[in-house]
C-alpha cells in the first residue's frame, strides 16, 4: 500500500484512539515509509479530537467518540492539519468497558482522500456485518474530481489487544480498497479522455 502511494507521489497521515498509534507504528515499521508517511495524532482524550483534529463538538457531545461520523471527521481533520493527500482513522471500544453506551468491540475506521463523496459500510473482513452494508451516501457538496471517502463500522470480538490490532488491520485495508478503487477509476477516466470521451 505505501508503494502505491509513494509511485502516485501522495501522503498519508493516521489519527488514532483506541489503537494509541498503533496504526503509526505498522506503517513506520515498513522501509522507506517516510517518503509517504507525514505523521499521526493520538488522540484519545474526547477533547483533542475536536480541539486538534476539528471533530464538530456537538457531535461528540450528542453522539460521543464512537461513532461513524467522528471517525470520519477525525480522518478528514489529520489530513488537514498534517497536511496529507490520505487520512485514515479509528475509533471504538477495545475494553474491558463499554463507552458512550457502545459495547466493546464496537469500532469506527474511516478514509478520506481530497474527495467529497462519502460511503457508509457495516461490516468487513472477519467481523459481524450489521444492518445497512454498503449503504451509500454522497456528500453535499461532491465535485467531478472528488475521491471517495469511507467508513466502516465494525463488531470485532476478542480482548483488548485482539480488538486494537484487529482494527490496524481494517484501517490498513479499509486504505488500500480506497487507493486501488481511486486508481482504477482515474485509469477508466483517462481511457474515456482517450477515446474522445466515449
Amino acid at each position: 500500500m505505501l508503494g502505491l502511494l509513494a509511485e502516485r507521489g501522495e501522503t498519508l497521515a493516521v489519527a488514532e484512539s483506541l489503537t494509541g498509534g498503533l496504526v503509526a507504528a505498522d506503517i513506520t515499521s515498513v522501509p522507506g515509509a517516510s517518503r509517504v508517511f507525514r505523521g499521526s495524532v493520538t488522540s484519545y482524550a474526547t477533547e483533542l479530537k475536536r480541539d486538534v483534529l476539528g471533530v464538530d463538538g456537538t457531535l461528540l457531545a450528542e453522539r460521543g467518540a464512537v461513532d461513524p461520523e467522528v471517525a470520519l471527521q477525525m480522518a478528514t481533520g489529520v489530513r488537514r492539519v498534517l497536511g496529507a493527500d490520505w487520512g485514515i482513522a479509528t475509533t471504538g471500544v477495545a475494553g474491558p468497558d463499554e463507552q458512550d453506551g457502545q459495547p466493546v468491540g464496537t469500532v469506527f475506521v474511516a478514509v478520506a482522500g481530497p474527495g467529497d463523496s462519502m460511503a457508509f459500510e457495516a461490516g468487513s473482513g472477519g467481523v459481524e456485518a450489521g444492518a445497512g452494508a454498503g449503504v451509500e451516501r454522497s456528500g453535499a457538496d461532491a465535485g467531478s474530481f472528488a475521491r471517495s471517502r469511507k467508513v466502516a463500522a465494525l463488531r470485532l470480538n476478542g480482548d483488548r489487544s485482539e480488538i486494537r490490532m484487529e482494527s490496524v488491520r481494517s484501517v490498513l485495508e479499509l486504505l488500500l480498497e480506497q487507493v486501488l478503487s481511486e486508481r482504477a477509476e482515474n485509469e477508466r477516466a483517462q481511457d474515456t479522455e482517450q477515446n474522445g470521451g466515449f
